[in-house]
């Protein structure tokens, strides 16, 4: 079932129409590549797989980081205001 929901994320990585959609199935796929590595070090008695599996999602934390730095536009800042138009928000507000 984790293989076919991980083939289901590549394809939502490769197809997905808006940028936010391909950083969280990247997300998504970190998460599960860590599920897997998870159960295969119970399934194989192998302690030193949990460190990989938590050294991975480190590096998978910082990688959606960077992507969503650069690939999501952040808000546009509001234009700076003179002093008559300050007082008139102001005066606006209350």
């Amino acid at each position: 079932m984790l293989i076919l929901f991980i083939g289901l994320m590549v394809i939502r990585s490769i197809i997905g129409p808006r940028s936010t959609d391909r950083i969280l199935s990247v997300n998504m796929l970190g998460t599960m590549t860590i599920c897997s590595i998870a159960i295969l070090s119970v399934l194989l008695d192998e302690g030193y797989l949990a460190d990989v599996a938590l050294i991975y999602a480190m590096i998978s934390f910082v990688a959606v980081l960077m992507m969503a730095s650069v690939f999501v536009p952040s808000r546009p800042k509001a234009p700076e205001l003179d002093g008559d138009e300050k007082e008139e928000e102001a005066r606006l507000r209350d």
